[in-house]
């Protein structure tokens, strides 16, 4: 995992909350598909930085928490 510049071309890929967020607020992580990563932001600041998720390891972490 690293953190990303928010200027880069990441502010064009398509970002998505998850559901769950729509009940405190709207205010969340933020995730975006940018091909064999996922990209990760708080929805506060969409401006600052983000974490950068290899793709295999986002899903292993998908299946994880699903089993919660």
């Amino acid at each position: 995992m690293k953190t990303g510049d928010p200027a880069s071309a990441a502010a064009e890929l398509h970002w998505f909350k998850s559901s769950y967020s729509a009940g405190n607020g709207g205010d969340c992580v933020e995730v975006a598909d940018a091909g064999t990563a996922v990209l990760v932001r708080d929805s506060k600041r969409p401006g600052n930085a983000f974490l950068t998720v290899d793709a295999v390891q986002w899903a292993a972490f998908v299946r994880m928490a699903a089993r919660g």
